[in-house]
């Protein structure tokens, strides 16, 4: 990497400007045990909080939760995260809704846990200053918020990266333990909305479509989508070779970990893959970045060919075909939104699930991100954070969704 994109990258990824309501603290007295769960895991339902501790997030109420949820094919599993009640009042009437943050990408490491680095804790990059951002312009309008770290993130086991099931089981697990809750003043079936961004609107984007088979129950008013992967088998071309290629080395070891038939290491990776892969699992969005810019996943495999070429073959392309989002019909009202030049996830992607959901009778409303020179993924970010708060409140008010199926 040159040096002068080197700085490039970095000054983008650290001088967004956002509002930042979640400032660094003391880490909380036994904050990194909380993250061991219960052996056995307790019996319980989806979303049954686990156990609980105080948080700290400048303008809200904020309680770190472990809570039950599953993985990619069903298997209880413990999730981490944080809900925050704002000290500021709902004035949209009505009780005060909630909606799960899904988070954008932190990273593969323990430390990287979103409600680590929230509180000041772990070892977070300029990442959380994103998080944050979505975060407080939720707070700011009296919502309270349900952020999820995923599955292995924070927890034992590696984080299943960008793999639909799983995101999308964290996602909405993480609105029922919100409403189970005690002591916040959360109704416990009142409206509630979803939002992410990146992998964020992954999780987002998966957990609207799967909710009518998964949590029924949930009143779901809206779900915001920004610059969603929805189709990882064209994401392994595009980032391929690539200065995001790092996220690629990420949804690789989501794939093993949630689909453990593929055997990515011992069928697909040759030595220098191993070592990429066993890296990637304990560092950050930052690091990742500046490390493995423009390589080429041909020089990590076996027998030379690029990971996009796997995909084509069984057990894999029916894999591709499992987490590919678009496949169902949510049944609540959807933003979806990207940046014509995005950089990281095709503008194409967003667009085509787009109209997928159109195509299957859903409301959905998609817009253009403003683009920006350079790196338009994070360019777009401060634009995704406003809209998603304005638009879901809007929902969570009350007000009707508009819909643009056909327009775009």
């Amino acid at each position: 990497m040159s040096i002068s994109v080197r700085r490039g990258l970095t000054a983008v990824l650290t001088s967004v400007t956002v509002t930042v309501a979640l400032v660094a603290g003391a880490p909380a007295a036994g904050a990194e045990a909380f993250y061991t769960p219960p052996s056995p895991l307790p019996a319980g339902q989806d979303g049954d909080v686990i156990k609980s501790q105080p948080s700290f997030i400048l303008g809200s109420k904020a309680t770190r939760i472990m809570y039950l949820s599953r993985d990619s094919k069903g298997e209880a599993i413990p999730v981490t995260g944080t809900v925050m009640v704002p000290d500021r009042a709902w004035t949209g009437g009505g009780p005060r809704p909630i909606v799960a943050y899904a988070p954008f990408t932190a990273g593969l490491g323990d430390k990287c846990a979103p409600s680590k680095t929230m509180a000041g804790e772990g070892e977070g990059d300029a990442s959380s200053l994103f998080q944050s951002g979505f975060v407080n312009a939720l707070l700011e309008k009296g919502i309270a918020v349900a952020q999820t770290d995923y599955e292995g993130l924070g927890t034992p086991g590696d984080h299943t990266y960008v793999m639909r099931g799983a995101q999308a089981h964290a996602v909405l697990d993480v609105i029922r333990a919100a409403q189970r809750l005690p002591d916040t003043g959360l109704p416990a079936d009142g409206p509630v909305g979803i939002t992410g961004y990146s992998q964020g609107g992954g999780g987002s984007a998966a957990a609207v479509e799967l909710a009518p088979s998964y949590a029924p129950e949930l009143d779901i008013r809206g779900a915001y989508v920004g610059a969603a992967p929805a189709d990882l088998a064209v994401l392994a071309k595009s980032l391929d070779g690539s200065y995001a290629v790092a996220f690629l080395g990420f949804a690789l070891v989501g794939l093993n970990t949630a689909y453990p038939e593929t055997e990515i290491l011992t069928k697909l990776a040759n030595e220098k893959g191993k070592e990429l892969y066993n890296t990637a699992r304990d560092i950050c969005t930052m690091e990742a970045l500046l490390r493995y810019p423009f390589s080429r996943t041909r020089d990590f495999t076996r027998d030379g060919r690029p990971v996009s070429a796997y995909l084509d073959e069984e057990p894999f392309r029916s894999i591709m075909a499992e987490v590919k989002i678009g496949n169902r019909k949510p049944e609540a009202p959807v933003l979806v939104e990207h940046a014509s030049n995005d950089d990281i996830v095709p503008y194409g992607q967003g667009r085509q699930m787009a109209e997928d959901w159109c195509g299957k009778g859903a409301t959905v409303q998609f817009e253009d991100l403003p683009a920006t020179p350079a790196f338009a993924h994070v360019g777009a970010l401060p634009a995704a954070m406003d809209n998603s708060a304005n638009w879901l409140a809007d929902r969570l008010s009350g007000k009707p969704a508009t819909d643009n199926c056909g327009q775009f």
